[in-house]
This record gives C-alpha cells, structure tokens and sequence, in this order.
C-alpha cells in the first residue's frame, strides 16, 4: 500500500542545509503494522510530517507511493485532498495541535465538512459514533481542550485521525505524558480499533512494550537513517545492530530490576559524520568505521542491518562442549554438549544450582581446564589453548575466591602488574601505570604504602576489587567473571559490581557473569543461559528468561531451549 524509496529531508536553517532524514526506504502492506525507534532528533517526526507532506520550506527528495501514487509529485491541493481520507496523522502533543479556543466538537467536525463534503449534522453524528468508539460520552463535543485530561485529549484526537476512515494512520508518540491507566487505555483502544476498522498503522515510540504489541514489522532510525529492520519481535529479542540493543538495554519497562544507564554520547547531526554516525558511541568501532556510512544490508531472512560489521561481532561461541570427571572407576559426566554465544559489549549470565556445572564450563571457555570434546572460538578464530589470555585485548577469567587466585605473598602493585609482567609488555614503568590505573579503576588506593601491602593482609573485598583490577589490566574483549561476589557481604557486593557493571559500559568489552543468584542476575544480565546437570535448559533475553519472581525460577526446569 505504502512504498517509500530514497526519501530525504533538507531544512534550510539560516542559509545552510541541514539534513533531518537520509536515504531512508521501507514499504508497508494493507493492514499491516510498522514501528520506529530512535532517541528524540533522530528524524522519527520528521520521517512522517515528510510523508503527510507537512513540511513547508524543507527541501523532500525521493518518492512516497501510496498505491502507486506518488505523493511528494502531487500538487498541494491534490495531497490536502489524501490527508483525512487515504492517510491521517495522531500528533506527539494534543495541547499544541488543538486549537484552544474551538470546541472539540467543531475540530473533530472540520475534516469531515471538508474532505468528506457532509453537512454539518452528519459530521457531528459521524464524529459522536466516532467518539463512543473512543470511550468519550457526546457532552465533550462541547469541552474546550483545557477542559479535558490528557489522556481524553488523544481520544479525541484519535476520534479526529480516524473520522475519514483513512487506510493508514502514523501515530507518533501515542502515550507521551500520560499517567499508566491512561497510556493502557489509548493502546488498549488503537490495538482494538485497527481490529475492527482494519487501517494499517506506522507507531513512533519510546514505548518499547507499545511497540512490541501493536506492531509487526520494527524500524530503528539514528541521525536521519534507518540503522536496522525487522520482524519486531526478533529485534527486539535478539538486536543485531548496537544502537538497537542500546535502547532496549535502557528500556525499564524491560529490564525493571536493572540499573539504568542509556548510551554513552549523544547523536551527532544528521549528515555532519562521514562514515558511521554511531560509530563515535559505538563498542566495537574499527578504525574503517569513520571513513564510509554503512549501507541496509540484509542479514539472514527478514533482517537488514547498516552496520559495516554486519552487525553486533560474536566475541565468544562454544559449540558441543563435554567434560567428563573420572571419580575412581566412575565416570561423571559434568558438562553434556553444551552450545553459547556472548556477542560484543553484552553482558550475559550464567545461572544454575551450585554443581551444575557453571564453573567447570567457565575454565573450558578460558582453556584454564582442557575439554573432553567441543570448540571454543574467540572472534572467528579456534582456541586450543592459553593463547586468548596470554594477549591484550584477549579475555580474563576472574575466579570465585581471591585467596586461590591472587598469591598471598605478592604485593598488591605486584599482583595486579604479574599479567602483564608475564606478557613481557612494554616497559616496566608502562606496565605500573596500567596497574594503578586499573586499581584506581576499582576505586582502589595507588598510595605507595597501598601498592607494596602483601596480599594476604587485604579485605575479602579489596582482595577481590585486585582480583577484578588484574585481570582488567589487559584490556580484555572478555572477562569471565565466575561468582565474584559470592563470598562477599550484601554491601561490598553491591559496590563491586556496581562498578564493575560500571566499567563495562564505559569501556565496551562483554562479560560472561556466572551466578546461582537469580536477583544479581536480573541486575546486570543482557541475556541469560540456564545450566542444569551439565545441559543448557533454557536460552534467551534477560527480559524473557528472568521475568518472574527469583524463586519461581526453579533450577528443575525441563529440558527446552528458548531460541
């Protein structure tokens, strides 16, 4: 029904042109449901006022067909003509767009006078059956629009949008500013009234739950451009581009238990960059990123993606991983085939009982304990041994008791400084300024009297803040943080990974967090596997896997995976 192609958008601000929308093309069936996301100024509103052709004075270029008729070529009076009757719009703030000193009655009225030719009766019966679909009683035809809550003041405008009966409706920013009960119910209502009246719809929302309900299909625009497309419930389930899964990951209505962080920067102009707009915000950002902006490519079925890396890189994948422990004559079987993928700057738990097996496949992946079968890749390349350790930008395991890990007898520069020493990096003057700087990281002291204190005279939780500083000193792709916090008290826990969290957003890298404890797991888990016995039970986004109450999350889960 709708078919936009190459559709650009200009303003001229004082002389200079300013580009808002870029080379953006989709297509939307009869019926059919599209959302779009994006932070405030990436071009969402002025994606759609460009298609209802409500930009006087911007510079459009491209084509917007509806049902082959090109609107951007029509004159004015011919696009008044298809607003209200073939395409309508339900606007961001129902303050700005009603006129405050006009009756409700007289605006719902206007467009059918106008566009539909009826007399003044009918469009006052028209927009009373329209009104009851809303939910409003007939009286409000006679409110002015300070007279009416916010949430009665979209019902009229939805009642206004749809009166003509239009074959698409752009709903953008549906429930800005609404109280819950009354964003339910405007959802509630657009959900129904597309059922029964059959309109196809294009949703603009920071709503990520909205979007998940009322649409099919899912945009994301960045800096003007459309940066990936989908089914919506894939997307969001499983981002393929970062900017994606940064606005699911600061979504609370999805991850309610964690902390919340956004994404680090803000957008840049649309155009202003000549390569990758994300790429100055971006975790894995090459150096080629700044150079040329990614095309929409397609990435498997029903995906494209602008990303010059095809996406989110897999840091980590281990396919069919075995172990078996020989207990004199007996043969226990400890990990039993098991898959699992950590993608660039995730974070993804690791959770089961204590002996089903997380520790034992968390020294297989690191190569620390040698496997009985399976393959560990580290971005595209095999591990058969130390070697992803042993190198900067590698991965780090830090282990689950700091006394085992760190040598009592070191000195706290000494043990933190030991990887690198080991590594044979740089001089030792740049190898001591990485180790303050990785305790000072920690929120650690880099005192001399601090830095020579041995080991064993420090706290379980400075002890393990100097487990975390050493293996960060490298500079990991990949730290495997294995039950950090499990012998530590509640208030030094939640410190530490505060700040560990912390520092993996800052800085990018992923993290594979082992824990039995569903709640810790909730707080900073991107997605989850649930190990059980040595298999993989059950696989997903941290959203979906972790949604009900920790103890109802009972490590006897049946054997199925959630892809």
């Amino acid at each position: 029904m709708l078919t936009v192609e190459d559709f650009s958008i200009v303003y001229d601000r004082d002389g200079s042109p300013l580009p808002a929308v870029s080379g953006t093309a989709f297509s939307l069936a009869a019926g059919e449901s599209l959302g779009i996301i994006g932070e405030s100024g990436c071009g969402k509103t002025t994606l759609a006022l460009g298609i209802m052709g409500l930009l006087p004075g911007a510079t459009v270029s491209g084509r917007v067909l509806l049902h082959g008729r090109d609107l951007t070529a029509m004159a004015e009076s011919e696009r008044r003509r298809c607003r209200w009757r073939h395409i309508a719009m339900l606007f961001q703030n129902s303050l700005e767009v009603l006129n405050p000193v006009i009756t409700i009655g007289e605006q719902l009225t206007e467009p059918l006078i106008a566009h539909l030719g009826l007399t003044a009766r009918q469009a006052r019966e028209r927009v009373t059956e329209m009104l009851a679909a809303t939910g409003l009683a007939p009286r409000w035809l006679a409110a002015y629009p300070h007279q009416m809550s916010g949430g009665m003041r979209q019902k009229a405008l939805l009642a206004m949008a749809l009166a003509c009966g239009p074959e698409l409706l752009i709903v953008d920013e549906p429930t800005t500013s609404l109280d819950p009960e009354s964003r339910q119910a405007v959802l509630d209502l657009l959900q129904d009234l597309q059922s029964r009246l059959g309109f196809a719809m294009i949703m603009i929302s920071h709503n990520l739950p909205a979007i998940r309900r009322l649409t099919g299909r899912l945009l994301t625009m960045y800096a003007g451009r459309v940066v990936e497309e989908g089914d919506t419930a894939e997307v969001l389930r499983r981002p393929l581009h970062p900017y994606t899964r940064g606005l699911i990951n600061a979504a609370p209505d999805f991850f309610p238990y964690k902390d919340l962080w956004g994404i680090p920067g803000v957008p840049p102009r649309a155009g202003s960059l000549a390569g990758c707009g994300f790429a100055p915000r971006c975790c894995q950002a090459g150096d080629f990123c700044a150079e040329l902006p990614p095309e929409l490519r397609e990435q498997g079925s029903d995906r494209r993606v602008a990303c010059h890396k095809g996406g989110i890189e897999t840091v980590l994948s281990a396919h069919g991983m075995v172990k078996t422990y020989r207990l004199g004559d007996e043969a226990v079987k400890a990990i039993k085939g098991v898959d699992l993928v950590v993608r660039h700057g995730e974070v993804v738990a690791l959770v089961g009982r204590s002996g089903s097996g997380k520790s034992t496949l968390a020294q297989m992946l690191v190569r620390v304990l040698p496997a009985d079968g399976g393959m560990v890749h580290f971005f595209g390349r095999s591990i058969f041994d130390r070697q992803a350790t042993a190198v900067i930008g590698g991965m780090q395991m830090v282990f689950q008791d700091p006394a085992e890990a760190v040598s009592h007898r070191l000195s706290v520069l000494e043990a933190v400084r030991e990887p690198l020493d080991i590594m044979g990096h740089g001089e030792r003057g740049d190898r001591e300024r990485r180790a303050m700087a990785a305790l000072a990281a920690m929120h650690l002291p880099t005192s001399t009297d601090f830095l020579r204190r041995t080991c064993h005279g420090l706290s379980g939780g400075q002890r393990q803040r100097v487990a975390i500083a050493r293996a960060l000193v490298t500079e990991p792709a990949l730290l495997v943080a294995d039950e950090i916090t499990a012998m530590l008290d509640p208030s030094t826990q939640a410190v530490i990974l505060r700040e560990l969290k912390g520092l993996q957003h800052q800085r990018g890298f992923s993290m594979l967090f082992i824990s039995h404890d569903m709640h810790l797991a909730r707080k900073v888990a991107d997605r989850v596997y649930v190990l059980d016995q040595g298999y993989i039970v059950e696989e997903g986004a941290a959203f979906e896997v972790l949604n009900g109450p920790a103890d109802s999350l009972a490590m006897s889960m049946p054997a199925v995976t959630r892809n």
